[in-house]
């Protein structure tokens, strides 16, 4: 007596995966393309859905495109160039402690501001990473902090949140 053949992905598709998630992609965008209020009178035939009908598009297309290739067997080649060894496992305290620096500033740039926000930003993704200047990251990450605050502000004129530190700057 035989045993049913259990039915998995093929090894080495996983590709499929992407293929599905590009396709999902592609229709959010389409979807939310679709939904925007625009006046074609007043703006024209082109208006602010027409680059992300073109995006949901391509996104759609490349999807099927990418799905067909990998069914007829087609398989993504190995980067040659890389420098890392892909039988080490993850390094997970390192992403753990990026993530816990990205949702810290998501929750502190409303109450502290981009300036005092953005430096603890700069200064925990320099920790996470392994640098351990104690005395110079604090420093340099306030400074970069600042000057990208400016910049953004001042000269590109996209307003930051500024915090306790609004009427100082």
């Amino acid at each position: 007596m035989t045993t049913p053949a259990k039915r998995t992905l093929p090894r080495g598709r996983s590709e499929l995966g992407v293929g599905a998630l590009l396709f999902l992609l592609g229709i959010l965008v389409l979807t939310d393309a679709l939904t925007l209020d625009a006046d074609v009178a007043g703006r024209g035939p082109v208006g602010p859905a027409t680059v992300p009908l073109v995006v949901g598009c391509g996104l759609l297309a490349v999807a099927v495109l990418l799905t067909v290739d990998v069914l007829r067997g087609g398989r993504g080649e190995a980067e040659g160039g890389e420098d890392i060894d892909l039988t080490e496992p993850a390094d997970w305290r390192t992403v753990l402690l990026l993530t816990g620096v990205f949702l810290g500033f998501a929750v502190l740039i409303g109450p502290l501001g981009f300036p005092i926000a953005g430096a603890l930003l700069f200064w925990g993704a320099a920790y996470a990473l392994g640098s351990r200047h104690l005395h110079r990251d604090p420093l340099i990450a306030a400074v970069l902090s600042l000057l990208t605050y400016a910049v953004f502000d001042q000269l590109l004129g996209v307003p930051l949140p500024g915090g306790p530190l609004m009427g100082v700057i």
